[in-house]
């Protein structure tokens, strides 16, 4: 049973004060707060187990190992991959794409190829692309949009070229709430012959992700958006791709051998993995699945779409609101929104001063502010904790704050 009290006396920072008011935190979107059995998961490994991983004969060191290698068949569980050899364990989302941009890019990509990014992505989805088309040359087409935030699916179909290498998309947008056709988006590109790549920071946390059934080639996502510490990220890749991809980084844990002549990399999926790794924040991560997975995905799903449509709907009675992104069941878990001529920086400022947590700006997805003609929003996202009560007090504050303009 959702017993949202339950829920909520586990995450103890949700009972603080701001400013004298009792916090509403709906920023999720650009990090979730982290239930106690996950701190105290990995307290208990440094006060317990830490030792680095991988090679080390004594005990500890073992140790430490297994629950780092444990949490890799953990996250292949969570996303359904076929192998945990697939599983890359990476700094978080960007990592993970600029891992992809670069290595994949050095194997496959020359002057004149092309990749197909959205209208929607976040920047860490554009400048790594960006930084590819200043090396090698490359080209970027651009999947337009609907003026209410969907993408254009016959204009989609008509990019491809002789030249298109890769299609890299956000699953879901982290301005709109837009929950993109990514299976559809994946058939028409593999008909083309082309490998997709699934920005996933938005929807990993928000339903059940299952990289077989979508038939993904990439699948990223991070661990401080589903509950999971800070820095830590999951790359997901099709063995027949990553087997052909250059190490995107060089030092130890990589290797097989090194000599001054020659090094030799190791296998899946350690070649990509230079350096320790934070494996307690790996740790951090499976308790974080395991939590997710408690309280049931179905359960999380419907809770937070009943809080966007709620939100939504409640919204829209004031004067001058403008909602930005789909009608709902298509849009999750994000609802973006201005007033009237009210810029978003002054009323994310006068909210927070009312104990409300949102994000003001572009969201790192400047582009697409361009294509809504505007300089930014107010964005408030949800997590499994938050409730109706709280967006009736973000409603409140949206209400009070355009009185004073």
């Amino acid at each position: 049973m959702f017993d949202i009290n339950k829920i909520r006396a586990e995450f103890p920072i949700l009972s603080r004060e701001v400013y004298g008011k009792p916090l509403v935190y709906l920023d999720n979107g650009a990090t979730t707060q982290k239930p106690l059995c996950v701190l105290d998961a990995m307290r208990k490994e440094y006060l317990n187990v830490n030792a680095n991983v991988h090679r080390g004969v004594h005990y500890l060191s073992q140790q430490a190992t297994e629950l780092h290698e444990a949490a890799r068949e953990k996250v292949k569980e969570f996303i359904h991959a076929p192998k945990a050899e697939e599983v890359i364990f990476t700094r978080g989302t960007t990592e993970s794409i600029n891992l992809v941009a670069s290595s994949f890019a050095e194997a496959f990509m020359q002057a004149g190829d092309e990749i197909i990014i959205s209208t929607m992505e976040h920047h860490s989805n554009i400048v790594p692309w960006q930084l590819q088309a200043a090396k090698r040359g490359i080209s970027i087409r651009v999947i337009p949009m609907t003026d209410d935030g969907v993408l254009m699916m016959d204009e989609y179909k008509q990019l491809f070229s002789e030249k298109t290498k890769l299609v890299s998309v956000a699953h879901v947008s982290n301005v709109l709430g837009t929950v993109n056709p990514v299976k559809e988006i994946v058939r028409i590109a593999h008909e083309h012959g082309v490998p997709v790549l699934i920005d996933g920071a938005q929807s990993a946390p928000h339903f059940r992700i299952d990289v077989q059934d979508l038939d993904c080639d990439f699948f990223a996502f991070s661990g401080h958006k589903m509950y999971g510490p800070t820095g830590i990220g999951v790359l997901y890749g099709k063995e027949e791709f990553l087997d052909k991809m250059p190490p995107y980084q060089g030092g130890g844990e990589m290797i097989e051998s090194v000599s001054f002549e020659k090094t030799v990399f190791q296998g899946l999926p350690f070649k990509f993995e230079a350096g320790t790794p934070d494996y307690v924040a790996t740790h951090g991560l499976a308790t974080a699945i395991d939590y997710i997975q408690s309280v049931g995905f179905d359960e999380i799903e419907a809770h937070e779409q009943e809080l966007t449509k709620y939100c939504m709907e409640q919204l829209q009675t004031i004067d001058g609101m403008r909602i930005f992104g789909p009608s709902a069941p298509h849009h999750d878990a994000v609802v973006s929104f201005n007033v009237g001529n009210i810029h978003h920086m002054d009323m994310g400022t006068l909210l927070d001063r009312l104990g409300i947590a949102v994000r003001t700006g572009h969201h790192c997805a400047q582009p697409l502010m361009d294509r809504l003609g505007i300089l930014g929003t107010v964005r408030a996202s949800f997590a499994l904790y938050n409730t109706k009560e709280e967006i009736d007090t973000l409603v409140a504050g949206v209400k009070r704050v355009s009185q004073m303009f």
